[in-house]
């Protein structure tokens, strides 16, 4: 007589799978996946110049310096430095995960990786350069030519290209793995009954409404200050600087929040210091809801559950300048 034992385990399998697709279909938010159909040339290239303070006027500041990613991704400032000890305009939101946003920027000026990765090169608060000087330090080096051949088959340097490997690697910084997705996948162990009291609190509250999906946030833009107004001096207006509709001022691309207990402080204008106090203004002032200390503490509990498996980055040997290398104006 043939063993059932085979069969039982097949069965057993498919039972197990199909209740964790059960689960995850009935929550709002989904757990993230690897990243997917990397080109891995591109993206090594794209994190040499990620990490290469070259790109900026100064020859000090990167990609890097406003979004560490030892750090979260982010600088934990409430906003960045920009060239000359200038202050940004605006907190740094985190890198990681970005890829799954629906746009980038607060303002969601730009449409995706390759567009924003453009961006803070010519800024003058930001890097201060230009696309046009940051090309000539590029082409200046004989080994950015060479990798630029390698990964595009010629040796075109151009913003297009740079701002396309900048992209391909931020693609890669995506961060599975969390205790939360755990839980979602079936590990009913993953999360203390503290931990899940506070995502039934978040769900119930409605912080769902805006804060779903595998990023928890990043896929629509909301007024901040919906049931109350926002009391702050910056000077941001959200996507009305974008779109000049009355409509859309103080409305703000939703930030992520994954890997949140890393990427303090919060909000555009970094005013809160605390996830507690985040959570704290986000009841009043989006849902009417002051939450108890409890339930923020719950709250805080469920939100430090989706800090994820965070990506191993080794840092790049950039390639050495050139005697032609335009040379940096750090006081300029």
């Amino acid at each position: 007589m043939r063993s059932s034992f085979p069969y039982l385990i097949v069965v057993t399998g498919l039972l197990t799978a199909l209740a964790t697709m059960s689960v995850c279909a009935q929550e709002p938010i989904a757990p993230i996946e690897p990243p997917a159909e990397i080109h891995m040339a591109k993206s090594a290239l794209g994190k040499m110049l990620y990490f290469d303070p070259r790109l900026s006027k100064s020859g000090y500041l990167s990609c890097n310096s406003c979004h560490n990613l030892a750090m979260g991704g982010t600088d934990n400032l409430t906003t960045s430095i920009g060239h000359g000890w200038q202050q940004g305009p605006i907190n740094s939101p985190t890198v990681l995960n970005s890829s799954l946003n629906l746009a980038q920027f607060w303002d969601g000026r730009a449409a995706d990786l390759k567009e924003q990765a453009g961006g803070p090169i010519a800024n003058p608060k930001e890097m201060a350069s230009s696309h046009a000087l940051a090309i000539d330090v590029l082409k200046s080096i004989p080994d950015y030519v060479t990798q630029f051949r390698l990964t595009f088959g010629d040796a075109t340097i151009n913003i297009d290209r740079v701002t396309d490997a900048i992209a391909e690697f931020e693609k890669t910084l995506v961060t599975p793995g969390s205790r939360f997705d755990q839980w979602l996948l079936g590990d009913a162990d993953a999360l203390t009954d503290n931990e899940l009291a506070g995502y039934q609190l978040f769900k119930l509250s409605g912080c769902v409404a805006c804060h779903n999906g595998a990023a928890v946030g990043g896929n629509t833009y909301q007024k901040m200050g919906l049931v109350a107004p926002y009391q702050t001096d910056n000077p941001s207006t959200g996507r009305f600087a974008v779109t000049g509709k009355d409509a859309d001022r103080f409305m703000f691309k939703v930030p992520t929040l994954r890997n949140v207990e890393l990427t303090y402080p919060y909000f555009h204008d970094g005013a809160a210091k605390t996830l507690s106090d985040a959570v704290d203004t986000m009841g009043k002032i989006q849902l009417g809801k002051a939450f108890s200390e409890p339930g923020n503490e719950q709250i805080v509990a469920f939100l430090k559950t989706l800090t994820g498996v965070l990506p191993e980055v080794t840092l790049p040997q950039l390639p050495p300048s050139a005697a032609d290398t335009p040379q940096p104006q750090p006081f300029e």
